[in-house]
């Protein structure tokens, strides 16, 4: 599984990109989404100095077919709503890959999170580039569970050291402690501890931020 943040452009045609563009100091956050056969409905909070205006203009879209305030204030508003340009929405159906609620977009600007099989990813990526959506990729990255990264006696060992606080400062439990509440041999409960760490830090180290040309070609790689 890989999980990575994208920045997705969306086209001058679409409402919420004029909207947002129109009025760049608010924030649209998506709550809520479904795609329908032809259209899309959503819950979206919008913030800002103008959100009268800006849902005035949602109102008065043509690709807005139906809003509903449920929420209103002068800087605040939560509006349900349905549009015949959901192009996010339509992306993620097409692509079998779910996007992550909420999503916020700000000045004709997407921000949004996926996790699932490369194969999902390029798919999302071919996708968005069907329907006019350019994207810059954030970042990119495995996402394993605790157990694909430790053996069950590693994550055995590692709980207990937690739970006993072997790793807390000062140290509530010693080594020799934490192996005797395991039942097991004291060098057995370093070089078990030893590899899950030397596992645990390696997948940290991993983990951390690269340049974006190097993202690029990691997310390329994959389609």
């Amino acid at each position: 599984m890989v999980q990575a943040t994208l920045t997705v452009t969306l086209p001058e045609q679409v409402w919420v990109q004029q909207v947002s563009s129109a009025y760049p100091a608010a924030t649209f956050r998506v709550l809520a989404a479904v795609p329908g056969s032809d259209s899309g409905f959503a819950l979206v909070r919008v913030t800002g100095s103008d959100v009268p205006d800006v849902i005035d203009d949602m109102d008065g879209h043509p690709q807005i077919t139906e809003l509903t305030l449920a929420q209103w204030s002068e800087k605040e508003a939560t509006v349900h709503f349905e549009t015949t340009a959901p192009l996010l929405l339509f992306s993620s159906r097409e692509s079998g890959m779910p996007i992550e609620l909420p999503v916020e977009i700000s000045d004709g600007e997407a921000t949004i999170e996926v996790t699932g099989s490369r194969d999902r990813l390029a798919g999302l990526a071919e996708q968005l580039e069907n329907f006019g959506l350019q994207y810059r990729i954030e970042n990119v990255h495995e996402r394993l569970h605790g157990t694909q990264l430790l053996s069950e006696r590693q994550l055995e060992v590692v709980v207990a050291a937690v739970e006993e606080g072997y790793y807390d400062t000062p140290r509530e439990c010693s080594l020799t402690e934490l192996a005797d509440h395991l039942d097991i041999a004291k060098s057995t409960c370093s070089e078990t501890l030893h590899r899950a760490e030397e596992a645990i830090v390696k997948r940290f180290v991993d983990d951390l931020p690269t340049t974006e040309e190097s993202l690029e070609k990691q997310f390329v790689s994959s389609r």
